[in-house]
């Protein structure tokens, strides 16, 4: 499990970033990036970091991270 999370972390990482490209610059990088294949792709991207946020929720009471 302790690999699982470290990889949540980083896609909860990077989902951060791209909120905070859209706070601060109004710039969506996934829908950049992932909106001309499809927007069901783009959704898809969106859940697995929201469940990357989850995983991440462990992160707080684990203390080997």
């Amino acid at each position: 499990m302790h690999v699982l999370q470290k990889i949540a972390l980083v896609i909860v990482i990077i989902g951060a970033l791209n909120w905070g490209l859209i706070g601060i610059f109004n710039f969506n990088l996934v829908a950049l990036i992932f909106d001309s294949i499809s927007t069901v792709v783009s959704r898809i991207i969106y859940a697995i970091v929201g469940v990357a946020g989850i995983i991440c929720i462990s992160c707080l009471f684990n203390r080997t991270i």
